[in-house]
């Protein structure tokens, strides 16, 4: 009786520990599970992101500069906190467990938010608009309610986010022509479903919170992180696992902590004279750039004295492969740069934008549309951008001069230049609306020109997120090492990070020297504000140009790994 063929896919296992059969794992099945788990996650995340702004102040009572700082440190920290996910999901849990643990800590902190929106001794006593009486703000008891809810789940957020798509990917063998395309068709289903899950959040879930309650809106994103997890964890036994292999920080820190200790030492003008063992299919081929790396690939006589050759110190002896590895991420640092004013721009669209929309007329016939759904223009740009691309840019550069759509770093430029447009746009629309406060009560809640003056800027930064999101993603997944697919990937996401970070920097100094963001936006120069975001990011785009040109003329394809994929195999 014949044996049933047993087909094993590279470098995986399965839920017992032994080798992954492709027949029994991976695939579509539990990819969809991951799927399923992302687009409850940015339900979740997002329904709580594009409101916030607006219950902190209608419901808070915070002051109009502090309410927007408090939205983008908070998602700055869910994308900084990534960093952490990647290095406990590299180093010591795996993709499943940082996924599971992770995804149960935002659960709570969901939880949390939508406790402290139903009791009322963790908010302020409510205040009218027209009151004459000045609204008592949230105390630090309350606050601090505020703080830990939001900080948990920005904890959460974070380490599910460094460890989904990466574990999506795991499902498919890279090395399987027959499933590697599988592998790429994931990546562009991920992104439509992040994108789906904000479009619900920023209707459904806004119409929610404004027109029926906070608590059932913040119940709902709790719920939605609850049957994450039930989805995720029924996966189980069908999932693909692969083992922790290391954190590629410490790999750097040992290349560059080694050619500290050899500082002394002269670089050998032969570079076979330079420690590698890795076989040549995976051997990255010396570069002379950044040489001063390399001294930590000169073998001494300490090294064949204290450590055996074959398996030496890794703090005090590297391959040139593994230099190399670290010039390439170097090499990445000056476009990482000047993407990060992008993300400080995207920052206004969920903080001042929809602070903007609240005081304008936001009806359509007899329905009113939240302010926090005006960034269903934002998503829609983006759906509709990317749409575009694939179905008529793509297929007409490629008619017309033979390329497969642009490179990388040209959809980098362009989401910039998009941003940039759309900054003016808003300053415009700003100036206009400021205009018109001035010619009316200020007692009127509602100005009475329409909410639509926004969409412009929407569209415009909307347009351009679709441009740079991929093309950051793409520029640094194929121009890293590939043993540092998760570091890069991460270095990607510190730019979000970075640029709420920077947008909380420029609303308090700007707030603190000239005074045009403030405690409401009637009573500042918001529109000035957009127009220095504006300069900024034509400055930017500048610069990234520079960057640009310096990387392709320092950056050749000799330099990267051969990477021999395998044949795919019989199906089951």
């Amino acid at each position: 009786m014949e044996e049933k063929m047993v087909h094993l896919a590279a470098d995986a296992v399965d839920h017992r520990g032994s080798p992954a059969d492709k027949c029994k794992t991976g695939g579509w099945l539990p990819a969809s599970l991951i799927l399923g788990v992302e687009f409850c996650e940015r339900l979740s995340t997002m329904g709580i992101v594009v409101n916030l702004v607006t219950y902190l102040i209608g419901i808070m009572h915070l002051p109009s500069a502090a309410s927007a700082n408090i939205v983008t440190d908070f998602m700055g920290t869910c994308f900084l906190l990534s960093l952490l996910g990647g290095f406990l999901a590299d180093s010591f849990l795996g993709r499943y467990r940082t996924i599971a643990i992770f995804a149960s800590v935002q659960t709570l902190g969901t939880g949390m938010l939508a406790l402290s929106t139903r009791l009322p001794q963790f908010r302020p006593p409510p205040c009218h608009a027209q009151s004459t009486t000045i609204c008592a703000q949230a105390s630090a008891s309350q606050m601090a309610m505020l703080y830990a809810s939001l900080y948990v789940i920005a904890l959460g957020t974070g380490g599910l986010k460094s460890s989904v798509s990466g574990f999506g990917t795991d499902q498919f063998d890279e090395n399987d022509d027959k499933e590697k395309p599988e592998m790429n068709l994931f990546f562009g289903r991920f992104f439509f479903l992040v994108s789906l899950g904000t479009m619900v959040a920023v209707t459904v879930l806004v119409y929610v919170q404004d027109e029926i309650g906070r608590c059932l809106g913040y119940g709902i994103c709790t719920m939605s992180m609850l049957i994450a997890i039930l989805i995720f964890l029924a996966g189980t036994q069908k999932y693909r696992y692969k083992k922790t292999s290391g954190s590629p920080l410490i790999h750097i820190f040992q290349v560059l902590v080694a050619a500290a200790r050899k500082r002394s030492l002269q670089v050998p003008k032969d570079a076979n004279l330079l420690y590698e063992i890795s076989t040549e299919s995976l051997r990255i081929h010396h570069s002379d750039q950044f040489n001063f790396l390399d001294k930590a690939a000169i073998i001494t006589r300490e090294d064949y004295e204290e450590n055996n050759i074959a398996s030496p110190n890794p703090w005090t002896l590297c391959s040139i492969t593994n230099v190399e590895e670290v010039k390439m991420m170097i090499r990445l640092l000056p476009t990482w740069a000047t993407t990060i004013t992008f993300w400080a721009t995207h920052a206004q669209m969920i903080t001042f934008s929809i602070e903007q929309a609240s005081t304008m007329d936001r009806y359509i016939g007899g329905f009113q549309i939240p302010a926090g759904s005006l960034t269903v223009f934002l998503v829609a740009a983006i759906l509709i951008s990317l749409a575009v691309y694939d179905l008529f840019i793509i297929p007409t550069l490629q008619y017309w001069i033979g390329k497969p759509g642009f490179t990388n770093l040209q959809r980098i430029g362009i989401g910039l230049l998009l941003s940039a447009l759309g900054m003016a746009a808003a300053a415009l629309a700003e100036k206009r609306r400021l205009a018109n406060a001035k010619e009316i009560a200020q007692s009127t809640a509602t100005q009475p020109i329409s909410v639509f003056l926004l969409i412009p800027q929407f569209l415009l930064v909307g347009c351009g997120e679709a441009f740079i999101y991929t093309g950051q993603l793409d520029f640094f997944i194929t121009q890293s090492p590939k043993g540092m697919k998760t570091m890069s990937t991460a270095l990607f996401l510190t730019t979000l990070s970075l640029g709420f970070f920077l947008s909380s920097l420029l609303v308090s100094v700007v707030k603190k020297v000239t005074g045009w963001v403030g405690d409401r936006i009637d009573n500042g120069r918001l529109d000035c504000f957009y127009g220095l975001l504006a300069i900024l990011s034509f400055i930017n785009f500048w610069l990234f140009l520079l960057c640009a040109k310096w990387f392709r003329s320092k950056t050749t394809r000799k330099d990267l790994p051969v990477q021999r994929a395998g044949k795919g195999e019989d199906e089951c």
